[in-house]
């Protein structure tokens, strides 16, 4: 699932490389960045609680966090396009994408038996099929927008707002652990991931663009 996701992310970018080389580069830098913020998020949210288990190396290899991975490849790429000189939006066509891949690494959950929900009433919480039907809205969503031409040059920004603050309040159904004031980790970086996303959807109203999607 993880060799699917990279390779459909590929396509799209390198097809859009040979209008510009630097959109290669462009697109590793952003899969660099989202593997580190998928490593260093489980290690702040969780993986320093394994500290004293003699199992930690393997979990600490492991484990990775989509909520990570979003913010750190949105940041690696916005360095990149500023040191490559790159002005032009990508993420619009990149939002409508991404929701393939996530959903695919939500399968692969399914499959592990990982990123379960927590005992409810009536059994234990859904929440890696609620991830997914999550993805399957925010897909045809910005499937919408694209075509009516709507919030054009803010679509990644939409789905990082929204994303960010549908995982902090679905995290209070989810069995991860909780050491932050009854907040899990993951949740701290939602909200800031949203936050951050807010800021840079107002900085684009108001800044003259200079090429959109």
């Amino acid at each position: 699932m993880l060799i699917f996701g990279i390779v459909w992310g590929a396509v799209y970018w390198f097809r859009e490389s040979k209008k510009d080389g630097r959109v290669a580069l462009i697109y590793g830098a952003g899969l660099a960045g989202a593997f580190a913020g998928a490593k260093l998020a489980f290690l702040f949210a969780e993986g320093w609680l394994h500290f004293d288990d003699p199992n930690r190396w393997v979990i600490w290899l492991s484990g990775k966090s989509i909520m990570g991975a979003l913010p750190g490849g949105w940041a690696a790429v916005e360095i990149a396009k500023r040191a490559l000189g790159y002005r032009e939006t990508t993420g619009d066509r990149f939002a409508m994408l991404l929701p393939v891949p996530l959903i695919m690494g939500r399968i692969g959950c399914l499959n592990a038996g990982c990123c379960g929900g927590i005992e409810c009433s009536f059994g234990r919480w859904p929440s890696v099929q609620v991830e997914i039907g999550f993805q399957v809205i925010a897909m045809i969503v910005f499937w919408v927008l694209r075509r009516k031409h709507l919030q054009t040059g803010q679509h990644f920004h939409l789905y990082l707002i929204g994303y960010g603050l549908f995982r902090f309040a679905h995290e209070f159904l989810r069995g991860t652990p909780k050491p932050f004031w009854g907040l899990s980790g993951y949740q701290i970086i939602a909200l800031g991931t949203a936050l951050a996303a807010v800021i840079a959807f107002q900085r684009r109203r108001i800044e003259p663009r200079m090429n959109t999607e």
